[in-house]
């Protein structure tokens, strides 16, 4: 049966998760095993169920307990269900809920590079990506667009970030994602060989003289590509870009140098992409 709790104390620690917690004091560095994210939506927070995560409590607007969410609630089990009228949570999470439910959920344990690679054609690698919002969007784009990983640099913001999660529409569930590199050392020095050992190219998205187009013959016939972004603004290291075997523009016009990266991901996934 689902545990229902209606919310009369706003300063309960249990509603801390939603409310008062940061993002870095739900990711938990400390104790990882630990760690905690909020999905958003019960089509995100179905994905996220649907990819083995493991639900801690419920927040719903009372009105979706027999609604949206009640699907949602029978699969939670009997984890507590909090619930309140929509002005009441809006004050108490600090904007409107996305059809009225947020899911408090353990992080996974992340994958190995090799695991999520080991069968993989198509790749793609974030940069120092820090936008939140970016990041989400290229998973989304990733998961569209026929990307079977993604692997992300450790200065990158964390997938599981509530506005990433909410930008991806749930995608960062259904794509196989996580970090390559050390925050002690440039994450290439060790990353770029161990995607040459498992057969991959690697194609910097880079405006530089001796680039490519992004329909280049030999680039799109490649076996295994692993395409690697740039952050905002600076894009890929130099030392980066020097290490690949490929680098790679997309053709501008009107006096345009660049995209957007989660833009040109986009273009790159739908060009490059294992179709």
């Amino acid at each position: 049966m689902p545990n229902i709790i209606e919310i009369h104390d706003f300063n309960a620690p249990e509603l801390d998760i939603y409310a008062r917690l940061t993002e870095n004091q739900l990711l938990n560095r400390h104790e990882p095993e630990k760690g905690l994210f909020i999905a958003e939506s019960p089509k995100v927070i179905e994905r996220a169920l649907n990819a083995g995560c493991v639900p801690v409590s419920l927040l719903i607007e009372k009105k979706h307990i027999d609604r949206h969410a009640k699907d949602i609630i029978l699969r939670c089990g009997d984890i507590p269900v909090y619930t309140a009228e929509f002005d009441i949570l809006t004050n108490l999470t600090g904007f409107p809920l996305t059809r009225g439910a947020l899911c408090a959920m353990y992080r996974p344990k992340l994958p190995s590079v090799e695991h999520i690679c080991k069968n993989a054609r198509r790749i793609a690698i974030l940069e120092n990506v820090m936008n939140p919002t970016n990041v989400g969007a290229i998973f989304r784009s990733a998961a569209a667009l026929n990307m079977d990983a993604v692997l992300l640099t450790p200065a990158c913001s964390n997938p599981l970030y509530r506005r990433s999660i909410r930008v991806s529409m749930g995608t960062v569930f259904q794509i196989p994602w996580t970090f390559i590199g050390d925050k002690s050392e440039n994450w290439a020095t060790q990353g770029m060989e161990l995607l040459h050992n498992m057969g991959f190219k690697t194609a910097a998205m880079a405006l530089c003289e001796d680039s490519v187009n992004i329909d280049d013959k030999n680039l799109m016939s490649e076996d295994k590509l692993a395409i690697i972004l740039g952050t905002e603004g600076d894009g890929l290291a130099t030392s980066t870009i020097a290490d690949c075997d490929y680098t790679v523009c997309i053709p501008m016009s009107h006096g345009v140098d660049s995209l957007n990266v989660a833009a040109a991901s986009a273009v790159a996934f739908w060009q490059l992409g294992n179709r």
